[in-house]
């Protein structure tokens, strides 16, 4: 049970306070700034006090802090206040604090309708956007000249029936149906290319515009890939363990169907290579050389590369030239930033220059670390692929008409 729920700033102040049962002062945030102030990079997710549990998330550059009485499974508050975060998202295309500030009444609406007495009760989107309307200036202004809120007069159709998830008596023109599969990759390589570690964290998102109550079901050819996942509450648990399918009836609009996790046990190719080259001539100058190409993209072409350098403090300043994108130092944070872009694969993008060392540092433990940031469209690094999507419902047959691209990415379904 949530009593109390709390949204602080990066500067530690409290701009935003819900009490749902008693109210509890905000000065129980001191334990929580206590923790940011002792370790700011990482901070517990529970905090106990000693008549208190705080449950935190950050996203955004905002603290979010339920604050509950009595133990219950932490993991239970964390989703569901992601699930605040993704709905204030999905209402105001943004969730930060000014954005927060700028929407306090229909925030405050939405937090009255998402949970009640402490404990949650209407979190999917279009279920909320049936209630409550999404905000837009002419709305505001009529609202605040009439004094009216954005809270409908009638309970949702949804909310009454076995699937609480999907509106009742949806009707489209034209039905269709998207699934973008997202897959993102972490690994750790080291200065000769080996991956030391890699793990993948993939997502299938969903935007499902199809009429009546239709009847989904999405099948892999390797299900074996997917080492955890975890499943919106529209998927049909038990036919899952047994069949390996996915089987369900969509909400209408967007919604994420899964989030999957893939480890380094599986074999992952990295689609992309650095070779970097770090020397130190004397004690006050260096020389620092970076190449980027890509390998394994199986035709496509690497997007939106980014390049973090985390160089050491003995490093005062960076001379470079780039023949690509462009670049920036951050001499306090000593980082090099270099925004490539998309890669050329016919003139490699390559970043090279002079550094300056600091005087009487020790050059042998000048090794920078490099963070690659990249994006390759219609691409599943996991080699996931899509067997087959079959639909049923009382104005639909079984079709044939998917169209797939099968290394994952959009796939899409018409009638």
């Amino acid at each position: 049970m949530i009593h109390s729920l709390f949204m602080i700033n990066s500067s530690g102040d409290v701009f935003l306070e819900k009490h749902w049962k008693s109210v509890v002062s905000r000065s129980v945030c001191d334990y929580y700034l206590e923790a940011q102030i002792a370790n700011p990079q990482d901070i517990p997710p529970v905090i106990a006090t000693p008549h208190h549990y705080l449950i935190s998330i950050r996203r955004n550059g905002v603290h979010f802090v339920a604050v509950c009485m009595e133990e219950m499974p932490p993991l239970f508050v964390v989703e569901f206040l992601h699930r605040i975060v993704d709905t204030f998202q999905d209402y105001f295309n943004d969730c930060t604090e000014t954005i927060i500030k700028e929407n306090y009444v229909v925030v405050y609406e939405l937090l009255d309708e998402m949970l009640d007495n402490g404990y949650p009760l209407a979190t999917e989107s279009n279920i909320l956007k049936e209630l409550i309307k999404p905000p837009n200036l002419l709305r505001t202004i009529a609202n605040t000249v009439t004094g009216k809120s954005n809270v409908s007069g009638t309970l949702p159709t949804g909310q009454l029936s076995n699937i609480p998830w999907r509106r009742t008596g949806v009707k489209y023109t034209n039905n269709e149906a998207y699934f973008d599969v997202v897959e993102e990759v972490e690994a750790i390589i080291d200065k000769t290319g080996s991956t030391v570690f890699a793990e993948i964290q993939g997502y299938i998102d969903c935007c499902i515009k199809l009429s009546g109550m239709p009847d989904l079901t999405l099948s892999f050819i390797n299900p074996r890939l997917f080492d955890d996942i975890s499943f919106h509450p529209c998927v049909r648990f038990k036919r899952w363990e047994g069949e390996k399918i996915l089987s369900f009836i969509p909400p209408d609009g967007n919604f994420r169907l899964i989030s999957y996790h893939i480890s380094s046990q599986s074999v992952v190719a990295i689609p992309i290579y650095v070779r970097h080259n770090f020397v130190v001539k004397t004690g006050e100058q260096g020389r620092i050389d970076i190449t980027v190409g890509p390998k394994h993209t199986l035709g496509r072409t690497v997007e939106g590369v980014k390049l973090e350098v985390l160089m050491p403090k003995a490093i005062l300043n960076c001379n470079l030239v780039a023949n690509q994108g462009k670049y920036n130092f951050d001499p306090v944070a000593r980082i090099l930033h270099w925004d490539i872009g998309k890669i050329d694969v016919t003139k490699l993008p390559n970043i090279r220059g002079s550094v300056a060392i600091a005087i009487g540092s020790n050059t042998s433990e000048i090794n920078p670390s490099i963070n690659v940031h990249f994006t390759i469209n219609q691409m599943a690094v996991s080699g996931l692929k899509v067997h087959r999507l079959d639909m049923y419902g009382e104005k639909y047959k079984p079709f044939k008409g998917v169209k797939y691209i099968t290394k994952a990415g959009r796939f899409q379904i018409r009638m």
